[in-house]
């Protein structure tokens, strides 16, 4: 995902030296973090790394945490971009919600809900242990998940079943091709010498 002069991207072991100190002036546990930086996109701008956020996946969900920005003007804007990112990773590993504690305004126009009761049960263990309150953006309901898995693999193994059967269908031509290639080899081998023969015959005479 790019703009003119951004591009949004996974992050790399070589983007710490950047990401330390932005983490830092954040003040968040930038020493737990940096262990963990495949969790966050960052947004690149001529080489500087200028925003990132982390989306820490559990299962089929999802958190999104430790947000920083290099411009704090620039807060809103590469949000957006990491927030369309979130989605598109968010679909890729087929999440059924994402949670989030951002106290940020721009996080309370893109559907955050407060957790309910109901909702604070499904959080994962994994994400349990900050006390701030959460909130979360259901993507798809979660009861049809499994459904869809299983479509997908009935889809899928159909696909294998036709690719292996075209795969049986071609092998059999060619071992018919051959074989009869193979039989006609033979058999103007068997012309030749009995034409071989014959000249020899009409020679000796």
């Amino acid at each position: 995902m790019t703009t003119p002069n951004l591009q949004v991207r996974r992050a790399t072991v070589e983007d710490l030296p950047q990401l330390v100190p932005l983490w830092q002036r954040e003040e968040l546990p930038w020493q737990g973090l940096e262990k963990r930086f495949k969790e966050f996109q960052v947004v690149e701008e001529a080489g500087e790394i200028v925003g990132t956020l982390g989306l820490q996946i559990a299962g089929t969900e999802g958190r999104l945490h430790s947000e920083a920005f290099a411009h704090y003007e620039q807060g809103d804007a590469l949000r957006q971009l990491l927030w369309e990112r979130a989605q598109v990773l968010a679909k890729n590993f087929g999440l059924v919600r994402i949670w989030c504690q951002f106290t940020t305004p721009y996080w309370n126009q893109c559907g955050f809900d407060s957790a309910d009761g109901s909702a604070q049960v499904k959080l994962p263990p994994a994400f349990v242990g900050d006390p701030h309150p959460w909130r979360f953006i259901q993507l798809k309901d979660e009861s049809a998940s499994p459904v869809s898995i299983e479509k997908e693999f009935a889809a899928f193994k159909e696909m294998e079943r036709a690719r292996t059967e075209k795969l049986y269908q071609r092998a059999k031509w060619l071992k018919g091709f051959a074989t009869v290639l193979v039989l006609g080899v033979f058999l103007l081998v068997i012309i030749w010498l009995f034409a071989w023969f014959r000249a020899r015959g009409h020679m000796a005479r």
